[in-house]
Order: C-alpha cells, then sequence, then structure tokens
C-alpha cells in the first residue's frame, strides 16, 4: 500500500513537472523531517474532564511548513564553486566532488547559511526535458551535500533548465560550461 502510494505520488509530481509552463523556472524545496516542537497536542471533547487518558483519543495538528526565501533573496559568493555535468547526465564526476567537498566544508563552517543549488542546461533538448535534467543535477548535488553532512533543511533546490546560460555560443566548449549547479547562499 505505501509503495503504491510513493508511485501515485511519484507519477504526480512527474506529471506537474511536464504540464507547467516551459519558460518558468522549476522550485523545489529539499525533503526535510517532520518539524519539531511546533505541532500542537489536544485532547479531544471526552465524556468528563475525570476520563483518563488512555480512554480520550488526541488531535494532532502539525506546525505549518517552512516558508521558504525567494530565490532572488540569494546571492552568489566566490567561496562556493559550482560543478559541471557531462551530456545528458546528472551524475556527480570524481573531480567534482572535491569541489562539493569543499563547498560542504565552508557551508559547515558557515552554519548561518542557507543555500540554493541551481541545475542548468546546455541548449539541447526540448525546454520541459532540460527543466527536468536541471532539477535532477540540483538533486544529485544536494543529495551530494546531504550525504557530507550538511542539513536538507538549509538547501533549496531550482531548474533553470536552460533559461540563463552562462555561454551563449553554439558548441562544446560553451555548452560545456552551461552543464552546472551553481550555488547561492542567504543568511538564516
Amino acid at each position: 500500500m505505501l509503495h503504491v502510494s510513493r508511485f501515485i505520488a511519484c507519477a504526480a509530481i512527474f506529471a506537474a513537472l511536464f504540464v507547467g509552463c516551459a519558460k518558468r523556472p522549476a522550485l523545489t524545496t529539499a525533503s526535510i523531517p517532520a518539524p519539531t516542537g511546533g505541532a500542537e497536542v489536544q485532547a479531544a471533547p471526552g465524556p468528563s474532564a475525570s476520563a483518563a487518558s488512555t480512554e480520550r483519543s488526541q488531535v494532532v495538528t502539525p506546525a505549518p511548513p517552512a516558508v521558504r526565501p525567494a530565490p532572488k533573496d540569494f546571492a552568489a559568493i566566490d567561496a562556493l564553486r559550482p560543478i559541471y555535468f557531462d551530456f545528458d547526465k546528472s551524475d556527480i564526476r570524481p573531480g567534482d566532488r572535491m569541489i562539493l567537498d569543499a563547498n560542504a566544508k565552508w557551508l559547515k563552517e558557515n552554519a548561518n547559511q542557507l543555500v540554493l543549488i541551481e541545475g542548468h542546461c546546455d541548449e539541447r533538448g526540448t525546454n520541459e526535458y532540460n527543466l527536468g535534467l536541471g532539477d535532477r543535477r540540483a538533486r544529485s548535488t544536494m543529495n551530494y551535500l546531504v550525504s557530507q553532512g550538511i542539513q536538507a533543511t538549509r538547501i533549496t533546490i531550482i531548474s533553470y533548465g536552460e533559461e540563463r546560460p552562462a555561454c551563449t555560443e553554439h558548441n562544446e566548449s560553451c555548452w560545456s560550461k552551461n552543464r552546472r549547479a551553481a550555488f547561492l547562499v542567504k543568511e538564516q
């Protein structure tokens, strides 16, 4: 039953990704655990105040989800370097792991900073496909940082697909500069 629910949720997300406007970047927040300390537990009205607590049901009111800052609130800094991807891939390349390790070290030393990871693509492929690929690139980058000890709650990802190229020439040298994950930060 749980697997069917996950499949349906994944299918809905996948469908929403391809139905949306192609010129609008896909903004995704990191998967975060349920909030702690913000939920209110209230006793449901019972027949009498003297009833044992085990006889009364409890209603849990979840805390509202955390509001993520808008991408315009983030700024690039020289300390966090971008990483690059092979054509039509979202796997972290071995050489880029060192860059991500250095980025993770900086983020650990600056725990008051939120990070936005932007996924970018070259101009080849449809807008919809490139938005999905940019999302996979940002996600794989986020997953690597989380594996290095950075809290997922500090990370937001966004895909711009091919909409924000670093280089506008039409050759492999230029396209390789556009296949990237870039980092921006904002103080918490």
